[in-house]
This record gives C-alpha cells, sequence and structure tokens, in this order.
C-alpha cells in the first residue's frame, strides 16, 4: 500500500484509484468505528446496574460533541479543495501555504470549542433526556472528551492535507498505533484492571484524549519534516487574514451543512431521549448505529477519493475526466451500500446480542430500528458521493442544502410527526425516509453541472516545472 502519485490521479482508470486511495481511509474507518464500538462493548459488559445508563450516555454525548465539533471541522474541507487543486495544478509553493494556513485555522479553532463545549453540555445533555442518570453519564464523559478537541482537529487537517495530495496511506498508519492503544487502554481504564483505578465512563473518555494528543504530536512532526509530500513552516503558520478569509469562504457552507446536520443529530437524539421507553431505544439505536458505521467505511472511503479525484483532475483543467470520475464514483458507491445493508439486515440480531447480552428489550428494539433504517442506506451512498463531487470542486453550498433539507426539512418533522403515533417505529421510519428523498434532490443539483468549475485560478499559480493547468485536455 502506497501514495497514489499526481499523474495517476489524472489519468489512471478511475474506479482502480478510487479503490487505492479509499482503501487506507476504510481502513482507517474501520479502526475508528472499532474504537467506537470497544468504547460501547466494554461499557456494555459493566454490571447491569451500569451498563444500560452508560451505554444510553455515551449515546447522548455523541451527537452533542459532533456538534461543537463539526462547525469548525466543515473548514477543513476548503483545505482538501485548495491542496489538491494547487496540487493538480502543480503549484507546491501554494500547496504548502494553503496547508499551513488551514493547519492554523482549525488549531486556534479547537481551542475556542473546547472552552465553549465544557460550559454548555451539561445543559445541552438535560435537554435531550431527562433521565438523570444518563445526562449524568453523558456529562461526565464529555468534561473529559472536550480537553482534547485541539488534538482532535490538528489530527484532522493532518489527515485532510495528506488526502488532498494522494496519501491516505500515512494517516492510516498513524490511526492504526492511536486507535489500537486507545482500544487496549479502555478496559483497563474502566474496569480498573492491573494499577488503574475503576473509571467507567470516565476511563473510556481518558483513553481517547491520552490517544489524540499523541497522533496530533506525530501529525505536526511529519508536516514540518516535509517528508510526505506537504511541508509547512513556522512562518507559514503566522496568521494571515487574506487566507484565513479564503478558508472561511470556501468552507462555511461546509461548516454550515456540518454544524446543522449534527445539531439536527442532537435534536434526534432528544426525540428518542423523550420516549417512554428512553434507555431501551437509546441503547438500541447507539449500538445499531454503530453498526451501520460499518457501512459507511466504504462510503467515508471512496467519497474521500472522490473529493482528492475531483479537486486534483479540475485544477490540472481536465473537466471530462472529472465528470467521468464523478459518475463512476456515484454508481460504485450505490451498489456497494445496497450489497452491505444486505449483510447488515442478515446478521442484525446477533450484533445486539454481542454488544449488550441479556437484554432482550435492547436486542428486539435494536433488531427493528435496523431492519427499518437499512432501506434508505444505499441511497445515503449515493448522497455521499454526490457531496465529495461538490467539496472536491469546492463548492460546498449544494451539499449544505442537502444535508439541511435531510435533517431539518425532512428527518426531524417525519420522526416528530410519526414518532406520535407510531413512537419509536416512526422515528426509525423518518429516518429512513430522509435519506432517499435529500439524495434525489442532491442529485437534481449535481446535473446542473455547476460542480464542474473549478475555484483557483490560473493567474495566480506559481508552476516551476513544464505541467500547466489545461495540458492533458
Amino acid at each position: 500500500m502506497r501514495k497514489v502519485l499526481r499523474e495517476e490521479i489524472l489519468t489512471g482508470n478511475p474506479i482502480r484509484i478510487m479503490f487505492q486511495l479509499g482503501l487506507p481511509i476504510m481502513i482507517t474507518q474501520i479502526l475508528f468505528t472499532f474504537y467506537n464500538m470497544a468504547d460501547t462493548f466494554w461499557l456494555g459488559h459493566l454490571p447491569p446496574t451500569e451498563s444500560g445508563s452508560a451505554v444510553a450516555g455515551l449515546q447522548v454525548a455523541f451527537p452533542i460533541i459532533w456538534f461543537l465539533i463539526s462547525f469548525t471541522l466543515g473548514f477543513g474541507f476548503a483545505g482538501i479543495a485548495l491542496v489538491s487543486q494547487y496540487t493538480g495544478a502543480n503549484d507546491q509553493k501554494n500547496a504548502n501555504r494553503a496547508a499551513s494556513q488551514v493547519l492554523a485555522f482549525l488549531t486556534l479553532a479547537g481551542i475556542v470549542v473546547s472552552v465553549i463545549g465544557f460550559f454548555i453540555m451539561p445543559a445541552v445533555a438535560r435537554f435531550i433526556t431527562n433521565a438523570r442518570n444518563v445526562s449524568d453519564t453523558a456529562i461526565k464523559y464529555m468534561r473529559v472528551y472536550v480537553i482534547g478537541v485541539p488534538f482532535l482537529f490538528i489530527s484532522a487537517a493532518f489527515q485532510n492535507i495528506l488526502s488532498a495530495k494522494g496519501d491516505n496511506v500515512t494517516p492510516m498508519e498513524v490511526s492504526l498505533i492511536t486507535n489500537t492503544l486507545n482500544i487496549i487502554l479502555d478496559p483497563f481504564l474502566i474496569f480498573g484492571w492491573w494499577i488503574f483505578p475503576r473509571l467507567t465512563v470516565v476511563g473510556a473518555a481518558i483513553a481517547t484524549v491520552f490517544t489524540e494528543a499523541i497522533a496530533a504530536i506525530i501529525a505536526i512532526y511529519f508536516l514540518m519534516k516535509g517528508t510526505k509530500g506537504v511541508k509547512i513552516s513556522l512562518s507559514d503558520l503566522k496568521i494571515d487574514l487574506q487566507w484565513f478569509s479564503r478558508i472561511f469562504k470556501i468552507g462555511f457552507p461546509a461548516a454550515v451543512g456540518n454544524s446543522g446536520t449534527s445539531l439536527g443529530f442532537v435534536v434526534l437524539t432528544a426525540l428518542i431521549g423523550r420516549l417512554p421507553n428512553a434507555e431501551i431505544a437509546l441503547s438500541a439505536y447507539g449500538i445499531g448505529d454503530r453498526a451501520i458505521h460499518i457501512i459507511f467505511v466504504v462510503v467515508d472511503g471512496i467519497g474521500a477519493a472522490i473529493v482528492t479525484m475531483i479537486g486534483q483532475n479540475l485544477g490540472a483543467g481536465l473537466i471530462d475526466r472529472a465528470e467521468e470520475i464523478a459518475k463512476a464514483g456515484i454508481k460504485l458507491e450505490f451498489v456497494i451500500t445496497l450489497i452491505e445493508s444486505a449483510l447488515i439486515f442478515a446478521i442484525r440480531n446477533a450484533i445486539f446480542i454481542i454488544f449488550i447480552p441479556g437484554n432482550i428489550a435492547v436486542i428486539q428494539e435494536g433488531s427493528k430500528f435496523l431492519t427499518i433504517f437499512i432501506l434508505g442506506l444505499p441511497f445515503f451512498g449515493l448522497f455521499s458521493a454526490i457531496s465529495g463531487v461538490f467539496r472536491g470542486s469546492g463548492h460546498n453550498v449544494e451539499p449544505m442544502v442537502g444535508d439541511l433539507l435531510r435533517l431539518w426539512g425532512l428527518r426531524l418533522p417525519l420522526s416528530y410527526i410519526l414518532s406520535r403515533y407510531f413512537g419509536s417505529t416512526g422515528i426509525w421510519w423518518g429516518m429512513t425516509l430522509s435519506n432517499v428523498i435529500a439524495a434525489l434532490v442532491l442529485y437534481v443539483f449535481f446535473t446542473f453541472g455547476k460542480w464542474k468549475v473549478p475555484i483557483i485560478k490560473p493567474e495566480e499559480l506559481t508552476v516551476e516545472e513544464s505541467l500547466i493547468v489545461g495540458e492533458h485536455e
């Protein structure tokens, strides 16, 4: 497994390059999924008097955490678009400069988010659920987790920058080290094995913060050393308001879409958290959601590959090839998620039996959730692929509209209305229908073709070699 070269991205077989670029990201996502599942698995094996509130508390915590960080992480898409298009145009100087400014932007934002998050989390957790044992558990977890948010943002910038260059292998290797360490630390800190105290959910959060810090240190080392195709310097890390303004302008729609989506999941979790069977429904949703992330492994991998390929080909002026890549990626994502949905359906009961053995109510509710929700997952694959096309081009308004429509225009109203008549079943159907309808709307946006216009301008390029924009047309 190796970095995919620029020339391969511009001339190679699209499907083969998608898998070459996407495979390291898939492995990274598998590791991240295992790490999330490890938290849920070990907390689910606490004594029965603790396991239900621990798993439900984690499910309350995750959408709040995602809401806190998603707005800022949306600006990472500006980094991918800029670095990939400058790379496609063979402009290394501006690629390095863009990478440095994105890293500075996200690091500063991470510090701000960490401070704000520490103070607002208790109120949000208690808004989501009136089950006090569940909200208290969520607050304990989150107050530790937010300490690591700046480290998380540094790692995210590192992954975005290298992905834009076609190197998804190095972030995968870093993730392999840190997530494996996290998974190993979890039971020691949760149960108090060996010399460690028994910390339950707080232990899971400490393990996460510790490994995120290690990942951030490794990321900074590679970027400063310049051995991975991008080199940042202290002078380039100084705040440049012109670059910050550009990053903000390109990334703002993605940030709004991200934060709108994450806030929608907070509200959705609140709907579930206020059902009569809140602890059961939250636990079922939490475990099922982690199982579904197995499907998202491929969705995210191919989607990230599409972003890089579209960006570099538009930067090189290869519009027809970018269109070929877009159509191939959309078809591939839909077919793969269709197959994966069938596999999840076949093992849906076993998933819950493994994670929370003996809790029949959660197992039955979880099986019902997966049976309904996976019907719309192939359309989420379609939605993800089209979003990747727009983000690679640097046009983030359409994905923002799609994200907000999916959550606020469809999922929340449908889930609320249907839950009043059908309880948790109505929420599961609302989630499913939102994926189907939003994907079809975003596909209509795709056919308009606005995404084919690159965001970099020929007059700003500093290309040192003979290869220039449009040469391959």
